[in-house]
């Protein structure tokens, strides 16, 4: 679904409750070009931890947890 930036000012919360109801995207345009998407959350994205979001879209942490994957001697760098 597409629409103005001025019937989404007009109509947000309406327009809100529908992606959350329906489950699809809203993209939503200013004079024709696209200014920004309105999707769904994802179920239990907010229950997740960063890395286990990561983790959970394929990718990897390779740090311990409290480790830092950046060398102390880079961190004195850039002081």
């Amino acid at each position: 679904m597409d629409i103005s930036v001025t019937d989404f000012k007009a109509r947000c919360l309406d327009v809100i409750r529908k992606v959350e109801k329906s489950r699809k995207a809203v993209t939503i345009r200013r004079r024709g070009k696209v200014v920004a998407r309105l999707e769904p959350a994802q179920a239990g994205s907010e229950e997740q931890k960063p890395w286990e979001q990561l983790r959970a879209l394929g990718g990897s942490v390779h740090a311990a947890p409290g480790e830092s994957v950046v060398e102390d001697e880079a961190f004195k760098a850039q002081r």
